[in-house]
């Protein structure tokens, strides 16, 4: 058997000294890959540029079409009514939000999956009633009672789970199920009456009527999250650098931590105006800080995120992916859970209507509309503040001025329709340039 050796001379040649290239036209076609962040350091802010337009081209779009329908979003009911901006206007936004936005973080993880639930509305009005009747009814203590609530909403999502990852059921008709017979239960358990009013003073009364009227803490919050972000940032950097992995340079981290500073400190100026910080919306900071905590530092998080980009390939890495999956369903209900309460303290009672009308909806399409893909595998609980931000401001913008309720429907839906469209759009693109 003849060998050939034309390869071998190809290559290089040992007397000589000197490399041959094989496929010379191969070789001036290779682009060598570099870390962006190489590249800003060491260009500045023609980096942060090339940056950005290499994102964008890559369908790298994060943050940035939510945050420019924010602006426009604001321009346009400001110019209508200038009450908009107001700092009692704004402040209610931060309130209103609050229930939609918690229930949107537990949507996240399941959208992480690939996945939906439809049962988050019922089981927050499942919550909601059973605090009332425990605490109300039969007198119960009420910490006690929001406890089993929380409790309760977690075991629901959890039945859910195992019906999906255990039976293997498809999740959409698992909770579209739970849907109709946890607002079945609900109906049960509230009574011919229908309606528990909540004492306003109470636990739940005060998640979204306490405000901490003291400046010192809206200003706190503030330096505590800049202090906070910067300190955590040129930790991770540090701690990249002694790996011998790219780092972003500490202008880059500067600039981050001021425009951060910017943002809190107007919305401590903002609080103070009106009534102060709202305890609704601290509680909802903390969450969101928790949560991404989870999903980006620890190996639970990192999981949630291979299940949602392949299955089979979390399977075979060792994944115990029947247990991932009955955990998100139960982070799920555990969240909409902790919504339910909120809207209850909104509207200070437990009722039919609870879970209701197009909560489903405002929950799903703040996660979608925040930058949570609906094909799994991309997504923050950061998103949950953006998309329902967008959403409650619509609503408040158009309530302002009086628009009928189908109005709002349509342009709710338009702004989720939008969404979905970028969001298929990214996807394509990243998939031609490679990154998907």
């Amino acid at each position: 058997m003849s060998i050939d050796k034309t390869s071998a001379t190809d290559k290089t040649s040992a007397t000589e000294g000197e490399p041959v290239v094989a496929n010379p036209e191969a070789a001036a076609a290779a682009v060598t890959v570099v870390d962006p962040r190489l590249l800003v350091r060491e260009q500045g802010l023609a980096g942060y540029v090339g940056e950005f337009k290499r994102k964008m081209k890559g369908g790298d779009l994060g943050s940035v079409p939510v945050v420019i329908g924010l602006l426009v979003i604001c321009i346009v009911f400001q110019s209508l009514n200038s009450a908009f901006l107001s700092a009692e206007n704004l402040n209610n936004i931060a309130v209103a939000m609050v229930a939609t936005g918690m229930m949107s973080v537990g949507i996240i993880f399941v959208l992480l999956l690939g996945e939906i639930d439809l049962s988050v509305g019922s089981v927050s009005g499942v919550a909601g009633a059973i605090t009332a009747v425990l605490s109300v009814t039969h007198g119960m203590n009420e910490w006690l009672a929001v406890l089993i609530a929380l409790v309760s909403g977690a075991a629901i999502g959890a039945v859910h789970g195992f019906f999906f990852a255990r039976i293997g059921a498809p999740a959409f008709a698992v909770t579209l199920a739970g849907l109709l017979f946890w607002l079945g239960f609900m109906l049960q358990i509230l009574g011919e009456n229908g309606t528990i009013n909540i004492d306003g003073e109470g636990v739940v009364g005060k998640l979204t009527t306490y405000y901490f009227s003291d400046v010192a803490a809206a200003y706190g919050l503030a330096t505590v999250a800049v202090v906070l972000f910067f300190v955590t940032s040129f930790l991770d950097n540090r701690r990249r650098e002694a790996a011998g992995i790219p780092s972003r340079p500490l202008g880059d981290l500067i600039m981050r931590t001021a425009l951060l500073a910017v943002v809190a400190f107007a919305a401590a100026i903002m609080f103070n105006q009106y009534k102060g910080l709202p305890l609704a919306l601290l509680l909802f900071l903390v969450v969101l800080v928790a949560t991404d905590f989870v999903l980006r530092r620890t190996g639970y998080g990192r999981k949630i995120f291979a299940l949602g980009g392949s299955v089979e390939a979390s399977r075979r890495a060792g994944i115990n992916v029947t247990a991932i999956r009955i955990s998100v369903f139960a982070l799920a209900g555990f969240f909409a859970a902790v919504g339910g309460l909120f809207w209850a303290s909104k509207i200070a009672a437990a009722n039919q209507s609870a879970g209701a009308g197009d909560l489903l909806m405002n929950v799903i399409a703040a996660a979608v509309i925040g930058g949570t893909s609906l094909f799994g595998g991309r997504g923050r609980t950061w998103n949950a503040l953006l998309g329902v931000m967008v959403i409650t401001s619509i609503q408040y913008g158009l309530a302002l001025e009086g628009t009928a309720t189908p109005v709002l429907y349509m342009i709710t839906g338009g702004v989720l329709l939008a969404t979905v469209v970028i969001d298929s759009v990214t996807r394509k693109t990243q998939k031609t340039a490679g990154r998907a």
